[in-house]
This record gives structure tokens, C-alpha cells and sequence, in this order.
């Protein structure tokens, strides 16, 4: 399926480019921009990007191993001292 009509990148060659820099460096941090970098293609448009992260972190690859999920961020009310 063609997930960037702009450069025509499918949702194989996303896989494929998630998995090629998994294989060539397993604690890299893997972003949209790296993977069109690796296919030698640059984003257009945007209008791909939400389909295009979803392809990206369904990969079973894409999660740097051992490093377990990332911390949720919540916020936190500042409570004045008495």
C-alpha cells in the first residue's frame, strides 16, 4: 500500500527501512526523518504523516530493545507552601 503518494514510498519500504537501521544500529532512536533519509526521498506535503507513524511503530522493530516503554509525562499542579 502507498502510504506517501508525494514520493511514493509504500508501507514495505517503510518496514524495510525500520528494520535495516535496527539491524545496522540497535539503540538508535528511529524518526520519520531517518527513514526518508535512508530512502533517499524527502517529506513533501505532510499529509502521510499519520499513516506514516502508524506503519513506522506497528513494526515490531521500531521499539529499541531492552529499554523497556517510555515514561508517561503528566503534569503536576505546583502546590504553594504554607
Amino acid at each position: 500500500m502507498i502510504v506517501c503518494h508525494c514520493q511514493s514510498i509504500s508501507d514495505h519500504d517503510i518496514r524495510s527501512a525500520v528494520d535495516w537501521m535496527r539491524a545496522s544500529d540497535p539503540d538508535t532512536v528511529i524518526t520519520p526523518g531517518k527513514i526518508y533519509h535512508a530512502l533517499g526521498k524527502r517529506a513533501d506535503c505532510g499529509g502521510c504523516m499519520p499513516l506514516f507513524l502508524n506503519t513506522m511503530r506497528s513494526n515490531e522493530n521500531f521499539r529499541v530493545p531492552g529499554k523497556g516503554e517510555m515514561p508517561v509525562l503528566r503534569r503536576h499542579r505546583l502546590i504553594a507552601a504554607e
